[in-house]
């Protein structure tokens, strides 16, 4: 994909995503600087450009992996995205989407992971925003409890306070499409 791309999500992100002000995330943590990623990702435009950016990126990581997912519900969009993405023309081999849930079902099946993910699939990864890391590793566990093998992770922004090392500490390759400096120097 041309670095325009890359530069229009990057912007698309500053101008929908992004706010200033005083914010406590889902790990904790204050920041001033708020990233709600799903205004971008579920947007017709935002999934046009994440999904092939996306399956690039899942390529670059392991040509064989055969599927993308994370934990609900930052994750979805952006792995709909690259399984999409994957069936367009010139999209090679065919990804699936999965959906790792935050806690297994009480009815049903009982499924902690929902969608067409099968025990012995090469995977990645999805987080819609790395803090932490948190998240990431919370889908990584859940997904090696159900017999997948994860290829490493794949974040659309990288909040750059220490997420990416937290899961690099648990050996596992992690690829960001955007980092948060990125998207500051826009806002």
């Amino acid at each position: 994909m041309p670095e325009r791309d890359y530069d229009t999500l990057v912007d698309m992100l500053a101008r929908r995503s992004a706010k200033r002000g005083d914010f406590t995330l889902a790990s904790g943590k204050r920041s001033s600087l708020y990233i709600d990623a799903r205004l971008t990702t579920m947007s017709p435009d935002g999934l046009a450009l994440i999904g092939p950016l996306g399956l690039n990126a899942v390529r670059a990581l392991d040509p064989t992996v055969a599927a993308v997912g994370g934990l609900t519900l930052g994750a979805d969009p952006i792995s709909y995205a690259i399984a999409y993405a994957s069936a367009l023309p010139g999209g090679g081999p065919l990804v699936q989407a999965f959906t790792v849930r935050k806690e297994a079902k009480a009815h049903g099946t009982g499924k902690l992971i929902e969608g067409p993910f099968t025990a012995g699939h090469r995977v990645v990864v999805i987080e819609d925003v790395i803090t932490t890391g948190g998240s990431a590793l919370r889908a990584v566990d859940a997904i090696r409890a159900a017999g997948g093998t994860i290829a490493g992770v794949l974040a659309l922004v990288d909040r750059e306070e220490g997420g990416r090392e937290a899961i690099e500490g648990a050996g596992l390759h992690v690829v960001s499409l955007v980092r948060a400096s990125q998207i500051l120097a826009r806002v």
